[in-house]
């Protein structure tokens, strides 16, 4: 079962904040750390590496890593970006991102709106860009 203690509560309250403004969107336990979800679709995970690496990303130390859905317009970009951003290889149009002090938090919430888009049925993502 998940340990939701890996991801630090100040990153967990951050992220509970922006999701919470999502129409419908939910938040559960994952096989590790969180993942927020609109309907039965994923739209954001949010865990902490234990220091061996990453299955994404080649890294020596722990980090908070955060996958999302990314429109097909910036999925080539972001994963290409380089650091904080990477290529997860385990789904389509699936990027991660490093999350640490010199995170950008309005940027974040960018990203895990656009994910949600993606992940949405329409009728909920018009919704949210008709503002509510």
């Amino acid at each position: 079962m998940s340990d939701i203690a890996d991801v630090p509560p100040a990153v967990v309250g951050r992220l509970r904040v922006i999701c919470g403004e999502l129409p419908e969107a939910y938040e559960e336990p994952a096989w590790i750390g969180l993942r927020w979800r609109i309907r039965r679709r994923t739209f954001l995970h949010v865990y902490t590496t234990d220091g061996r690496g990453s299955a994404y990303i080649d890294m020596d130390d722990p980090a908070i890593l955060m996958t999302f859905r990314a429109p097909p317009g910036e999925l080539a970009a972001l994963a290409h970006a380089g650091p904080p951003f990477f290529r997860a290889d385990w789904g389509v149009n699936v990027v991660g991102m490093v999350l640490d002090d010199e995170t950008d938090w309005v940027e974040v919430a960018e990203l895990v709106t656009d994910s949600y888009r993606v992940q949405a049925p329409r009728r909920l993502a018009f919704r949210l860009k008709a503002g509510g």
